[in-house]
């Protein structure tokens, strides 16, 4: 329990918009921090308040440029350690690099593991994520952490698309829990697909496990990134006689031709969160619909630092 402590949250570049909601949920200024580029780019650091004593809040994900976005998270953490703070939490919405989280092929990293002890040794001491793509990234670091999902959010707005015979579609069999879970409380079928991934950001469709004929099927998965296997997933859907397509995504990165893919394809509507700003382009795009997560982070952070139970938050 840190009451005692001023309460200071900081952010990064990656992600300016959501820092500030949340700090407006808690009713606090942002801290002031500095931060810049010299012309070789290399990053600028300076915290222009006094965050000795403080319980401290860093608020970054690894959104694009997501080495950039890292490397700044590192240097931001080094500056804080070395200004006396009690404490310092990374708020990391979207955890880059955890995609390669298991040594699956010969000669390969596990860059999430990697990513975990830079965490680590630049300073942190506790992490506030949401959605991570594998629940065990959870053990690659050696300190507290906080793992919150995007569901409540998401499967309210569901709800308000007032959609009938409901099926919750997982894109793979990695996805079917997560499916599951937001099938259950939405009182929805399940379908399943049967995805193939010869090489990454590549996805081949084989079967569709499940009836969809003549329902209204919303697509469940973590990232959105090149968007192929959502369109590729709503075109089969689109194809065995689904009446519509929405998709639900927690983490927007939507590289490369995603937003092409997504304008193009028979998806209704895409609903996903802020743990990544969008492009202009995402933003002009009317099938994105993005979603706060800025007062679910918020009362994490009020909880994390007076000592309260965060449990209630991870549903």
């Amino acid at each position: 329990m840190l009451k005692e402590h001023p309460l200071l949250v900081f952010s990064g570049r990656a992600n300016l918009p959501l820092a500030g909601a949340i700090c407006e949920y808690l009713q606090i200024e942002q801290g002031r921090l500095k931060l810049g580029n010299f012309s070789d780019g290399e990053i600028y650091c300076q915290i222009r308040d006094n965050v000795r004593g403080a319980d401290v809040f860093i608020v970054q994900s690894t959104g694009q440029p997501a080495n950039e976005s890292l490397m700044e998270l590192l240097i931001m953490l080094d500056a804080f350690r070395r200004a006396s703070p009690t404490r310092v939490t990374v708020v990391m919405p979207y955890m880059g690099y955890a995609r390669q989280d298991r040594k699956d092929k010969p000669r390969v990293p596990i860059t999430a593991k990697l990513v975990a002890n830079l965490i680590i040794s630049a300073g942190a001491e506790r992490l506030l994520t949401i959605d991570l793509h594998a629940a065990q990234i959870q053990g690659y670091f050696d300190i507290p952490v906080d793992h919150l999902y995007a569901a409540p959010v998401l499967i309210e707005a569901i709800r308000t698309k007032g959609l009938d015979r409901l099926t919750l579609v997982s894109p793979d069999a990695g996805g079917v829990e997560r499916a599951r879970a937001f099938a259950k409380r939405l009182t929805a079928e399940l379908a399943i697909m049967d995805k193939r991934r010869p090489e990454a950001n590549k996805a081949e469709i084989m079967n569709v496990i499940g009836d969809v004929e003549g329902r209204d099927c919303v697509i469940v998965d973590d990232i959105i990134d090149t968007a192929g296997t959502l369109a590729k997933t709503s075109e089969a859907l689109t194809e065995r006689g689904a009446r519509s397509v929405y998709a639900a995504g927690v983490h927007p990165v939507l590289s490369g031709p995603a937003i092409d893919r997504i304008q193009s394809s028979t998806l209704r509507n895409v609903l996903v969160t802020d743990t990544l700003l969008l492009s202009e382009d995402a933003k002009k795009c009317d099938k994105i619909e993005q979603l706060s997560l800025a007062v679910l982070l918020g009362e994490a952070i009020r909880r994390i630092h007076e000592g309260a139970s965060v449990s209630s938050l991870f549903v």
